[in-house]
Parts: C-alpha cells; structure tokens; sequence
C-alpha cells in the first residue's frame, strides 16, 4: 500500500486563484490544478492508493468551516482514497473545545503551519495544542524549516521542537520536510533521539522552478541521496512517511525516487506506505 500523507487540495473554485498566488510566491511548479479531482488522478497516475490531505488555517475565522470540509472528505474517502486532516489556528478562541470536536469528527489528525501562521513552534499557543492534541490521540503533522515562500524568519526549526517537546504530555508529531526544509545538518544533529516522526515531502532531489525564478543553482538542489539514506539509518525507518507536497511535487516521480533508493525492500515499504497505514488505521 503506497500512502502520501503530505498534500494539498483546495475547494474547486479556489483553486486556480490559490495556485496562481501561490507559485507567485514560491516560483515553482505545480503539478496537479489541486482539487481533489486532479489529485485523484496524479494518484492513479502513481499507484498511490491514498493520500491525505492538510487544510493550513490562516486566520481563526477559516478553522471550524474547514473542519467541516475535512470531515466530507473523509466521508468519501473509501471511495476515492483521499482523506484530510483538520486544522487549527493558534489564535483560534477556543482551541481545546475545537480540538475535541476535530477528534469527534473523526479526523485523524491536525496540520499547523508555523510560517502561514506568523507563530513559533514553542509558542504557548501552540504547545496548549499540542497538548491538547496528545491527550485525545490527534496526530499533529507541522511544517519545518525553512518555507520557500516566506524565507525568513523561521518559526519551527529544531531547536524549537525540541523546546515544545519538553514541555507538553506525549504527543504523536510529525515534521514535515524531513524535519526541517533546508536545515537537514541541524536536524540530524538534533533529533534522532527525539519522538518525532518525519514525513519526506518537498525535500528530496530538485525543486522545479517557474521560468525567471531567483534561485542558484545550487538552491535548486535538495537532500542529496547520501544524507537521506543516513536519515533513514539514525532515525529508523519505521519513523519515515511518504509524502510529495503535491501539488507542488510530482507523486509520479517521488514514488520512483523512494524505489530507487539503496534501501532494503521492508524499508521502502515502510517508508511508502506501511508506516502511514498503520498510523492512521487505513
């Protein structure tokens, strides 16, 4: 079973605008128009059997309506393979009461986006969801690092998780990125010998920018081969989920690109999906 629990859909007519605003500010290239109708297909495209979707709030007032939405999604989801997670804002009036009912809708789990959320990661709004969100068993997958449209300041490096983690009850995390976009030196330093869990999305091989884009050619690379499998060697690959970013990663090619690691088979099949399943009882 191959899962991607990293991507990203928006409502069908929000979602040509978004992704114009969005490569804007990325200069990359999207490789779905992300509704859930061309993830679908890029899904069949790739063999991936399911993929999950993380709705980013960014203002209070957006949380509960795409809530709702997720839980629609997730309705459907035998059907289509496509599954959400739920959101929360840190500046959302009453998170612990949303974060119950996020747990009575049945979603699995919350996305926080640190950056699209002007917060740092050991912030006391965020660690009060963090808690919250260990003590009824919601997963809680974050952007780290560095986020390529909004390059400076970072809200959620390593230093910060291992801040948060100090100071809130167990809580199943799980960083995106490899556990932090373009800070991987910092986060092999650092978290091996934390709880988190790492997703893989946006974050190996090259990025594919829009013509004109400001990046070196050295930006243009991302985790070398050598340093992922170095990962999956100090952190273990049980702690590794798949996942592409989409749209803005091509499942197609990131299936191909996990396969074709120097990796035994149970771990490719517990990086591509088996760990995923498992998490989230798909």
């Amino acid at each position: 079973m191959v899962i991607d629990i990293h991507t990203h859909t928006f409502p069908d007519k929000l979602a040509a605008p978004t992704i114009r605003k969005l490569q804007g500010a990325c200069h990359t290239r999207a490789f779905t128009d992300a509704t859930n109708a061309g993830l679908a297909a890029s899904m069949a495209r790739a063999g991936i059997d399911s993929s999950v979707v993380l709705p980013v709030a960014t203002n209070p007032h957006q949380v509960a309506h795409v809530n709702e939405s997720a839980a629609q999604i997730n309705a459907r989801g035998r059907g289509t393979g496509i599954y959400s997670f739920g959101c929360i804002h840190p500046d959302y009036p009453d998170p612990r009461g949303e974060l119950a009912r996020i747990a009575a809708l049945g979603l699995k789990g919350i996305k926080l986006h640190p950056a699209y959320q002007a917060t740092r990661f050991d912030d006391i709004r965020y660690l009060r969801i963090l808690d919250r969100a260990g003590e009824l068993g919601l997963v809680v997958l974050t952007h780290a690092g560095i986020d390529i449209g909004i390059p400076a300041p970072t809200y959620c490096d390593p230093e910060m998780v291992l801040r948060a983690l100090e100071q809130v009850g167990p809580v199943t995390l799980i960083l995106a990125h490899m556990g932090g976009w373009r800070q991987w030196d910092q986060v092999e330093a650092l978290l091996p010998q934390s709880s988190v869990l790492l997703d893989t999305a946006f974050s190996y091989g090259d990025l594919t920018p829009l013509e004109g884009h400001p990046f070196s050619e050295d930006q243009l690379h991302m985790m070398e081969q050598e340093q992922f499998v170095r990962f999956v060697r100090k952190f273990g690959a049980q702690r590794l989920l798949f996942g592409t970013d989409s749209p803005w990663g091509d499942q197609s090619a990131d299936v191909a690109s996990i396969r074709a690691l120097p990796l035994s088979s149970e771990e490719r099949d517990a990086i591509l999906g088996g760990n995923a399943q498992r998490l989230l009882g798909l």
